[in-house]
């Protein structure tokens, strides 16, 4: 099964605009809706407006009826994970059940810099993500979590309402080779490609397949963890399916559209008017 989501940019909008493509998501049968987490818009030029990811999955979560609803990706050294759990936790609430968690190893020398905060090494990132993967299965499931790690230490933490969901969906971002895809394997429901945008498709099997090797390793069948995929729409039709029917081919699932141009909302509306056609490639 493919499943089809819409990840408009929360930069350079305004909130009306926003509202109006949730909408279209919600109304045209989109499976999922997303927001990314970044202190500073992304791209060359870095300046200018940007909303906040989960305060927007607040908002979202109210504003829609049954698209499932999620941030790609959170990143861990952005929040303590007892917080996060807590933040996650009440968005799926809001939403009746309907949150993805997406996680990665963060890190954005940028508004670190800005901000004053440090930026951990790689090899520490991930460590981070790890550790948080763990810590949140134990705080959503268990009514007390003792938890000694290397970067985070919880003792009799309690963290109450516990999700809607018995546990959220875990969209883990990594192309780390040898330890990024080794916590994907780990505990990853569905691995998303931290490649950049437009990364060619034999790139992304090559990853893929170091995914599979890092599952033997750990004694997980791959097949447990769904493949995801983010790209730009292309404004043509027929481009556009042949590009998402070669991620499909290549054994990616979970398809994430990102439109772009002056108006998204506009995008949108292309993207939900080519989703019968989307939805025949699975």
């Amino acid at each position: 099964m493919v499943t089809i989501g819409l990840k408009p940019p929360q930069q350079h909008i305004t909130v009306a605009e926003l509202r109006r493509t949730w909408a279209i998501a919600d109304d045209a049968g989109f499976d999922g809706c997303w927001v990314f987490d970044h202190l500073a818009p992304m791209g060359r030029d870095r300046t200018g407006d940007v909303f906040d990811g989960w305060s927007l999955l607040a908002a979202m979560a109210e504003a829609t009826r049954r698209v499932r609803i999620g941030c790609l990706v959170s990143g861990t050294t952005n929040r303590h994970p007892g917080t996060f759990a807590k933040i996650a936790a009440t968005v799926d609430h809001l939403s009746g059940g309907r949150l993805d968690v997406g996680l990665g190893a963060g890190g954005d020398a940028l508004t670190d810099a800005m901000m004053g905060t440090p930026t951990p090494s790689p090899v520490e990132r991930v460590e981070r993500l790890a550790e948080t993967c763990e810590i949140l299965r134990l705080l959503w499931t268990r009514p007390k979590t003792d938890f000694p790690g290397r970067h985070y230490t919880l003792t009799g933490a309690v963290s109450d309402p516990k999700p809607v969901q018995p546990k959220p969906p875990l969209w883990l971002g990594s192309s780390g080779e040898k330890r990024g895809l080794r916590v994907v394997a780990e505990h990853a429901d569905v691995w998303l490609n931290a490649a950049l945008p437009g990364t060619e498709i034999p790139e992304l099997q090559r990853l893929s397949a170091v995914l599979d090797a890092h599952c033997a390793a750990v004694g997980r069948d791959p097949a447990e963890i769904r493949r995801a995929v983010q790209f730009r729409l292309p404004s043509d039709a027929d481009s556009a399916l042949r590009l998402a029917h070669g991620y499909v081919e290549a054994g990616f699932t979970e398809l994430v559209l990102m439109p772009v141009g002056e108006d998204v909302a506009v995008a949108a509306e292309a993207a939900a008017k080519l989703l019968p056609r989307l939805r025949e490639l699975g």
